[in-house]
């Protein structure tokens, strides 16, 4: 992958700006407010991080720090890539999740902290001490199958993914995140390798994309960034996770799990076709928002 704190082009800011820690960080808080950034003061901490590797204590507590004329370049180079919306995840390379650092890239969809509350509810309903198989459809960046890995090591994870590129992510994460998961192309469960593991999983969890394709025109750039292949699903977001259902209602074994994400707008409208399926819920995101769908086969 390639290193955020390596300048690609010459900086549009002056050197004599970003002289020390201190005058640095002001500069870029300001610039990342001016461009419309939400949190302009966190983010300047974050790539302050990145393109000196300062710790955050000594960005904070020592301000007259100076900073050199490459840590300056980099600096600068971050920030002209951010003030153009480009997403923070993909300026620095890293996405936190859930306790691991992924590596991310316009090929993935960059991990959200809504989806940490889908790992809680999987590893929730997972026996104590499980040694079976856990099946992440869409798998992206490897976020959710990596997670419940480190957290239950004993699990069997696949991951399985349309997306070569997305494939390539999320090795590359298991790889220097020292998890070992089985990884798959496939378009949901249609690979003969990928519908034989459905079919002994302990739960199948998928943040599969639920976007209706009317959202496009109205996302902010740095959602635009993500790929549209893992954002839109047709006219109601559903196209995809109904024939996720299909697949699972022929796959899964008695007693699994099927956990989704879904969007507030439409996770109700796709409850309501488990006709069959046992112990259907709904759960909340950490907002209020009902996101989640859980049931058993």
């Amino acid at each position: 992958m390639p290193d955020p704190r390596a300048p690609e082009t010459a900086s549009p800011v002056p050197s004599f700006d970003l002289a020390d820690v201190g005058r640095a960080r002001t500069l870029v808080e300001r610039r990342l407010a001016a461009a419309g950034i939400a949190s302009p003061a966190a983010e300047a901490l974050v790539l302050l991080e990145a393109a000196t590797g300062l710790d955050r204590r000594v960005v904070l507590l020592q301000p007259d720090r100076p900073l050199d004329a490459a840590a300056r370049a980099r600096l600068a180079h971050l920030l002209h890539r951010r003030v153009a919306r480009e997403p923070l995840q993909h300026v620095i390379g890293t996405a936190p999740f859930y306790g691991l650092d992924l590596v991310v890239s316009p090929a993935v969809l960059v991990p959200r902290p809504e989806t940490e509350r889908l790992v809680e509810r999987v590893l929730a309903e997972l026996p104590p001490s499980p040694d079976g198989l856990v099946l992440d459809v869409g798998c992206g960046s490897g976020a959710i199958a990596l997670a419940l890995k480190a957290e239950r090591a004993a699990l069997e994870v696949w991951g399985s993914d349309v997306s070569a590129e997305a494939l390539a992510v999320a090795r590359e994460n298991g790889r220097r995140l020292g998890l070992e998961v089985t990884w798959r192309r496939s378009d949901l469960l249609a690979d003969a390798d990928v519908a034989a593991a459905a079919a002994r999983c302990l739960a199948l969890v998928s943040n599969p994309p639920y976007l209706p394709e009317s959202d496009l025109a109205h996302l902010p750039p740095e959602v635009r960034a993500d790929p549209e292949l893992a954002l839109f699903a047709g006219e109601d977001g559903l196209a995809v996770a109904r024939r996720l259902v299909l697949q699972a209602e022929r796959l899964l074994p008695p007693g699994a799990l099927f956990a989704l994400e879904l969007d507030p707008r439409n996770v109700e409208r796709l409850a309501r076709r488990l006709r069959g399926w046992h112990d259907v819920r709904l759960e909340r995101d950490l907002t209020g928002r009902t996101r989640f769908l859980l049931a058993r086969r």
